[in-house]
């Protein structure tokens, strides 16, 4: 195994959201996958949606990167492996590039990341070479790479925003407004990609923009070898765990189901907004979060995943839920509107969805199987008179606790708002979903 590699990279950065971070991500990844290069693109941070737009942009997984959630160890891993598959690595950060105390800022000096600053220039001039000199110097160490302007109305505007940077900053180029590939958006974030029929057809306007300046690839960052660690057993060998999947139950850490295969698990999939039953002979059911809000009715006449489901739990079979499958396993579910329909009837209680955020952060949680780490990031409320097996502990003061209810005699109904991420403790999730409960 080679002791480090070396692969040129980027981390996208920006002042704050809403500058183009996303969609510049992309359109890179769209531009060098167009020139027969392999793009292996990150995302900073816990988020669901942007990943899945660098997924269909790169053609790759788009796996998470966050210090806390999965240690650096494991993050400095990740990147070693794609500085072995790819030609250029992209790592978008999130919000603001100091916002934070586990900031974008932070990641890029602890790995040696390279920032590229993206500034939203439409309604700036010379203020434009401010912003970029104060993101620049504002925390010592940094390696900033240089800035792209974003939303530029004419060659002449670009000149003036090239011309207020301070001396030795590097010019990336400009991105004409009329190119804009902003995408749709909804109470969680971005839409997803699958639902944007158009998504190479808004970005394609960047990416030959970049074709365009003739952007050349970025400097080579040098990624060590992770240190040598054991194995870990596999003690979900001959477990097969049908995963939920479909436009209703999509937001899944890649990262997750790697951890369940590197245990020994087989991973098969099945779609309930198709109305598709818990796969035959699975020992385990995994259901993550997603918009099952926005399907009421489909998922309401969902009846064969439903009695499936329930089947599956009078079995004293592991069934996971979180976020939207917590909501979806209840007795009934209203969306914004107050529409309301009934639900599977799994876990007692309602659901309800609304226009404030209800809570977000990173967030930890004590389970008779182990330790887990993971985030929550929901508008919806539940209504339940169960009372929680355990609460969940917020980190850094942010976000309120998250109930956890375990159900059936041996608990093995695990359902939550929080989303676990498994590498943070893959023991404990090999014992979440073995056939047999933990004791």
């Amino acid at each position: 195994m080679p002791a480090s590699r070396r692969c040129p990279a980027l981390l996208i950065s920006a002042p704050a959201s809403g500058q183009g971070k996303t969609t510049v991500t992309a359109a890179l990844a769209t531009y060098w996958r167009q020139q027969g290069l392999r793009v292996r693109v990150f995302k900073t941070g816990p988020d669901f949606l942007d990943p899945m737009v660098h997924a269909a942009a790169s053609g790759a997984p788009c796996y998470q990167l966050d210090l806390w959630m999965g240690d650096e160890a494991h993050v400095r891993e990740l990147l070693w492996q794609a500085a072995g598959e790819a030609d250029v690595i992209l790592v978008e950060g999130v919000m603001g590039l100091h916002d934070g105390d586990a900031s974008s800022a932070a990641l890029a000096e602890r790995l040696g990341l390279p920032v590229m600053a993206v500034i939203d220039g439409s309604a700036m001039a010379q203020t434009f070479g401010a912003i970029a000199l104060g993101l620049a110097s504002y925390r010592p160490g940094l390696p900033f790479a240089g800035v792209l302007a974003n939303h530029v109305g004419s060659a002449g505007h670009a000149q003036m925003l090239q011309e207020s940077l301070p001396p030795g900053m590097r010019w990336f180029g400009a991105l004409p407004r009329e190119a804009d590939g902003s995408l749709p958006s909804r109470h969680l974030g971005l839409v997803q990609a699958e639902e944007v029929n158009d998504l190479p057809a808004r970005l394609q306007p960047l990416a030959q923009a970049f074709d365009t300046m003739n952007l050349a690839l970025p400097d080579p960052v040098v990624f060590h070898a992770p240190a040598p660690c054991a194995r870990e057993p596999a003690t979900l060998a001959g477990v097969k765990v049908a995963v939920a999947r479909d436009a209703a139950f999509s937001f899944l850490y890649q990262a997750n189901l790697d951890t369940l295969r590197v245990l020994g698990a087989e991973v098969c999939f099945f779609s309930p907004l198709a109305n598709e039953p818990v796969p035959t002979a699975a020992s385990a059911v995994y259901l993550p979060g997603g918009y099952p809000e926005l399907h009421l009715d489909t998922l309401s006449q969902a009846h064969r995943t439903r009695d499936s489901l329930r089947n599956h739990h009078a079995a004293g079979r592991p069934l996971v839920a979180e976020c939207g499958g917590l909501l979806a396993l209840g007795d009934a579910l209203s969306d914004t509107q107050r529409h309301t329909a009934p639900m599977w009837g799994l876990v007692p209680g309602t659901g309800h969805l609304q226009a404030r955020l209800a809570n977000l952060g990173m967030q930890a949680v004590d389970l008779p199987e182990g330790r887990l780490r993971g985030h929550t990031f929901h508008h919806g409320r539940f209504d339940s008179p169960l009372v929680a097996h355990c609460l969940s502990q917020a980190q850094r003061h942010h976000g309120a606790p998250e109930a956890v209810y375990r159900l059936g005699a041996l608990g093995r109904l695990h359902a939550s708002f929080l989303h676990l991420y498994f590498p943070s403790n893959p023991a404990a999730v090999g014992r979440l979903f073995a056939p047999s409960p933990f004791c």
